[in-house]
């Protein structure tokens, strides 16, 4: 199990399609071992939905983390400080 923590909270937005979407990741341990990797996204100023996928390991988790990460990247997805 990492010591490392890993989150990621991105955003698009286009005010010419009325578009304000955010996307936030985290990757967290779960009670049995493993690494959870939780994801939530949906409109900005809304709670959105989320989605937990489980793994045996880190590796995985990360491995998965940054491969969406880089997908978001590549849709227009931008860094932004999250509060």
């Amino acid at each position: 199990m990492t010591q490392h923590w890993f989150r990621l909270y991105v955003q698009r937005i286009d005010t010419t399609r009325n578009m304000a979407r955010f996307y936030a990741m985290s990757i967290e341990p779960d009670l049995f071992g493993g690494s959870a990797l939780i994801r939530r996204w949906g409109r900005i100023g809304t709670r959105g939905q989320e989605r937990i996928d489980l793994f045996k390991d880190d590796a995985e988790a990360i491995g998965r983390f940054l491969f969406l990460a880089r997908q978001k990247r590549a849709r227009g997805y931008r860094p932004q400080a999250h509060t």
